[in-house]
């Protein structure tokens, strides 16, 4: 059996996805894995000999990338391997994609919307025309180049020492008008990206409820939305919040795993979806008999008082983007199997007729 050795292997900085390029002494191929390690999207990415006439049959789902057929890449005769040292990865600011890049600049990229069983590939320098193993980059490369530009000096900024602080100020001094005055200040983050912490706005003359929110879920771009609309602009940044009347730091713990949960599950929130819940034992305290959550824009249907009114927090931007809130309603199990059958709006109008609050007691 044929060695193969493995040029490039490295996880996405929300440890959802990796990339691993691996070269034997016919071809060389990337492979984009999810946090469980099955095959994502494979792409192929050079000869290292002649090519054959035909595809042959097998190929990037068996264990091995096959050889691009002669009339699909740019150098029928095979051409050299890569350079391990020269080559890395760029890792898309949403985190479900990820160009490769070599010393002689765009090697491939895999964008997020990539799938394999859906014969979506991704796309290589190599590649000519459309095949089962790769997509021409040529064509695509003025699109393209400039989300890896934008990638690279995200994570550039990321990495600097004040990039944080930046996102943070700006969420609490947006929360400090809109909503009122905070409290408590928990970090729920779990050590890598995304940075999150949750900020307690306590009860006041005019609401008698507290409201607890992210800071910091805005500071990156939600992944997947480039696979449902074209222009992603005004739905790629939240902040999730609930309102409460319990006890703030044992409904808080709900967001240790909610925060994170679409660059760990690499989906989007938007108003109206459904998230079914984790079965986390530190916030089954406040769970009672929900089975998921309903995340709503505007919880207006579900106000059951006067002094239960949602307060307005539009009006952030960050990098371009309008912030979204969206509000957690607990639903049950049956109500979040109602939703899946019928939609979220349907659902709204009988929790609403049921007299059910927004308000979490």
């Amino acid at each position: 059996m044929t060695g193969i050795d493995v040029l490039l292997d490295e996880i996405s900085p929300y440890q959802s996805r990796r990339v691993v390029v691996e070269c034997d002494s016919h071809t060389t191929a990337a492979y984009l894995l999810d946090a469980r390690g099955r095959i994502r999207v494979p792409v192929w990415l050079a000869n290292h000999e002649m090519a054959p006439r035909t595809s042959e049959s097998g190929g990037l789902y068996e264990g091995q990338a096959p050889l691009m057929p002669e009339a699909y890449t740019k150098h029928p005769q095979g051409r050299p391997r890569f350079d391990p040292s020269c080559l890395r990865a760029v890792w898309f600011e949403e985190g479900d994609g990820v160009a490769l890049v070599d010393e002689e600049g765009l090697l491939a990229v895999i964008p997020g919307w990539a799938e394999a069983d859906s014969g979506l590939p991704g796309y290589a320098r190599e590649a000519i025309g459309r095949s089962a193993y790769a997509w021409e980059l040529d064509s695509v490369r003025g699109q393209l180049w400039p989300r890896v530009v934008h990638a690279e000096a995200y994570w550039d900024w990321r990495r600097a020492s004040g990039a944080w602080r930046s996102v943070q100020r700006t969420v609490l001094s947006h929360l400090n008008r809109r909503v009122g005055e905070p409290g408590h200040y928990w970090d729920v983050s779990d050590g890598h990206p995304p940075l999150l912490r949750v900020s307690e706005r306590p009860p006041t003359a005019e609401r008698p409820f507290t409201v607890l929110s992210t800071v910091g879920m805005c500071g990156q771009r939600m992944p997947t939305l480039d696979r449902y609309m074209a222009n992603t602009s005004q739905h790629a940044r939240v902040e999730l919040a609930l309102a409460t009347t319990m006890p703030a730091h044992r409904a808080a713990r709900i967001f240790r795993w909610i925060g994170a949960f679409p660059w760990r599950a690499v989906t989007w929130f938007g108003t109206g979806h459904t998230v079914k819940w984790l079965d986390n034992p530190e916030d089954r305290g406040m769970r009672g008999g929900a089975g998921a959550v309903l995340l709503m824009e505007d919880p207006e249907l579900l106000v059951t008082r006067p002094d239960h009114r949602p307060p307005d927090t539009s009006g952030l931007s960050f990098q371009g983007d309008p912030v979204r809130w969206l509000w957690i309603v607990p639903i049950t199990r049956p109500e979040h199997l109602f939703a899946k059958e019928h939609d979220s709006a349907t659902l709204v109008e009988k929790l609403a007729a049921e007299g059910r609050s927004w308000v979490l007691e």
